[in-house]
């Protein structure tokens, strides 16, 4: 086998994959070796793709120095990586660090703003690029992570920072003046996440899924109804918030039509499908926006202890809804891309590899 490895999709055929071996890298000044060592698989890592062109998610992991021509995209996951070589001070060899990490078996980086808590790649193609991106956790002193929920922190740490800061934002603005919550793909992670920070506190909320992902949805217990998709024209008519993540049109239209002026706000949070729901909706939700909101009222220690303490709550819970199925290598790691990409991982099951 070679030094090192790289999976990469076609951007215009994401079911269209290739492997490419090369040779381990060799560091300038001023840069670290991070070998990839764990990641997951998620609707989350297909709507990276999906948006690569849009939102510039191709641009944090470019193809050019792994021999890799514009056709080809590197897919951003979620996961754990350990430091087997640096340049900089702070950050030593054996540092074990989450963060956005590439389809590959190691990254360059080019660390800045090195403290206790990790640092953040300031590599120039990255610049520009949304910073929370950018940050590489060290998990020494992160209050989230404990090393007994790695497979957990892997499948929700990015989806439930995105769940907590959406729960977040709807609470901060009194739920919208809503008397109802309507999450759709609620039987996915990103939604569960959210109506597990909402339940309780506010509105009643309800959860749209698919008719296969109704019962499965109606036990985790933290919506308080749950519809199939086609159940939409029985929901009360009374003032409703619509929470999208599956980015449907005709789930938008069906809503906007029973509701007419009682739908009091339509904010697209995601996609699970694969239809960019931005434009057809009322608003978009961006987490980082939120989140830079939200250092300002903490600042950044205050904000780190409310999501570990939001987390720690979340993963004393969400580990019976999750069965976890681990892979090891490129060729686990690509029949797991494909096997999310063609949506074909139930709701329970969370998709590992381990490099």
């Amino acid at each position: 086998m070679a030094d090192t490895w790289t999976f990469a999709v076609a951007r215009d055929d994401l079911a269209r994959t290739i492997l490419v071996d090369g040779a381990t890298p060799v560091l300038a000044d001023g840069e670290a070796l991070l070998r990839v060592d764990r990641v997951g698989l998620t609707a989350n890592n297909v709507t990276y793709a999906v948006l690569g062109e849009a939102m510039r998610y191709w641009e944090f992991f470019p193809g050019w120095p792994r021999g890799l021509g514009a056709e080809w995209g590197l897919p951003p996951l979620w996961g754990f990586a350990e430091v087997i070589a640096s340049t900089v001070a702070g950050v030593e060899a054996g540092q074990r660090v989450y963060g956005y990490l590439p389809p590959a078996g190691h990254l360059v980086v080019r660390p800045e703003r090195v403290d206790a808590t990790g640092f953040r790649d300031a590599s120039a193609h990255r610049a520009t690029l949304p910073s929370p991106y950018n940050a590489y956790r060290s998990t020494v002193g992160d209050p989230a992570y404990r090393a007994d929920q790695e497979d957990l922190l892997v499948l929700f740490r990015p989806l439930f920072f995105t769940s907590f800061m959406l729960a977040d934002q709807v609470a901060d603005n009194d739920y919208y003046g809503a008397e109802s919550l309507v999450l759709s793909s609620a039987s996915s992670k990103t939604a569960y996440a959210a109506a597990f920070e909402l339940h309780g506190r506010g509105p009643r909320l309800i959860g749209l899924t698919s008719p296969g992902n109704v019962d499965f949805t109606k036990t985790l217990g933290c919506y308080d109804d749950v519809l199939s998709y086609g159940d939409i024209g029985s929901l009360a008519v009374v003032p409703t918030a619509y929470l999208d993540l599956s980015g449907a049109p005709d789930n938008r239209a069906a809503l906007r039509q029973h509701l007419g002026d009682r739908l009091v706000r339509d904010v697209a949070v995601g996609l699970t499908n694969q239809i960019p729901n931005a434009d057809s909706a009322g608003e978009v939700f961006f987490a980082p926006v939120q989140m830079r909101k939200r250092r300002e009222d903490w600042g950044r220690d205050g904000l780190d202890q409310r999501f570990a303490e939001a987390w720690q709550r979340f993963a004393a819970v969400v580990g019976e809804w999750l069965d976890v199925r681990a892979g090891a290598g490129p060729a686990d790691l690509r029949q797991a891309w494909l096997d999310v990409l063609g949506g074909r991982t139930p709701p329970r099951e969370g998709r590992i590899v381990q490099f």
